[in-house]
């Protein structure tokens, strides 16, 4: 066996995506949202290194800089055999009359910004209308333009619906995107991740070090950048978050790793896809590394009670409860 057919099954067995939310600029994305200021340039070292480290799982969506984080992840793309890298984007509702109100349209713009002749899971990115968006997967699963389907920010209820569409046609869910950390567990308590263990469904995790808030690395004297959304979002309550950070280095020492990959370690012992944001060599490099540790049941106990001391609710306002 070649090394390169090596790379590539090492690759499909990858158990980080890495998410382009931060990427570029423009409405909901990186310069917004998280104060980050990249590009094309900035960006490439981190694609190139993910893929050298066998991380080849890229999420996007539409919204995320109104087209500017798909049109980012094409470019890079376009530098590398199509079969190597799995790409993932999103369908939202919130922008569907931009796209005369049709998924497939939203669909194949997507296509267009990146280059490609299909995507491998499409998802649609918020329960507006489950009954109404669902069933124009079809089309984009019948003609092979979309390899795989899934849900995100979507309930119990929500994802039984849409599964319970899909199945009558001869297809299924294949995965669900939900916000999901050591503060959020709504999913968990929901019902959502027992309901994907028993029907084969993979769990994307996102926002599992809370956009950097669980990172170990901004308290009251380094707080995230104040003109961003999630400075406003998190600087409030950092000061809450000291004891859990605190516990979570000291695991870290135990296994020479850092507070952020603790909470990476956390979500795969869960039985989740960690779903990291990935600017910086740095961030793939230790989600690589992160995907090694297997913490003891009595450490995962440990951490979700340092959690659930903070008395910190982080739903976003886009997401309702999963419980």
């Amino acid at each position: 066996m070649s090394n390169n057919i090596k790379k590539r099954k090492n690759m499909k067995d990858s158990k980080i995506v890495l998410g382009t939310w931060s990427w570029g600029a423009g409405a909901f994305g990186g310069d917004s949202v998280f104060g980050n200021k990249t590009d094309e340039v900035t960006l490439r070292p981190a694609f190139e290194t993910a893929l050298k480290a066998g991380l080849n799982i890229w999420d996007t969506a539409t919204v995320y800089g109104m087209g500017e984080s798909e049109r980012i992840l094409g470019s890079f793309i376009r530098d590398y055999k199509r079969e190597d890298i799995i790409v993932s984007t999103k369908f939202t509702p919130q922008i569907a009359e931009m796209y005369e109100n049709s998924v497939e349209k939203m669909a194949e713009a997507s296509l267009n910004r990146m280059g490609l002749d299909y995507i491998d899971i499409y998802w649609i990115h918020n329960p507006m209308d489950v009954e109404r968006w669902t069933p124009e997967l079809l089309p984009l699963l019948k003609s092979g333009k979309v390899k795989r389907v899934g849900v995100s920010n979507h309930n119990l209820e929500e994802l039984r619906l849409a599964n319970d569409i899909l199945v009558k046609e001869g297809y299924k869910i294949s995965a669900v995107q939900n916000h999901y950390s050591l503060l959020y567990r709504s999913s968990e308590k929901g019902g959502v991740l027992d309901y994907c263990k028993e029907n084969g469904i993979d769990f994307w995790a996102y926002m599992v070090l809370e956009q950097g808030a669980l990172s170990g690395k901004y308290n009251k004297e380094n707080p995230l950048p104040a003109e961003s959304d999630r400075g406003r979002r998190y600087n409030p309550v950092l000061d809450k978050l000291e004891k859990l950070t605190d516990g979570m280095k000291v695991i870290g020492e135990k296994y020479g790793i850092s507070c952020s990959q603790v909470g990476v370690a956390w979500a795969l012992a869960k039985g989740t896809h960690p779903l990291i944001g990935a600017n910086k060599e740095r961030h793939v490099l230790e989600a690589a590394d992160a995907a090694k540790v297997e913490l003891t049941q009595e450490e995962v106990e440990l951490l979700e009670r340092l959690a659930d001391a903070t008395g910190v609710d982080t739903r976003g306002e886009w997401e309702h409860t999963m419980e």
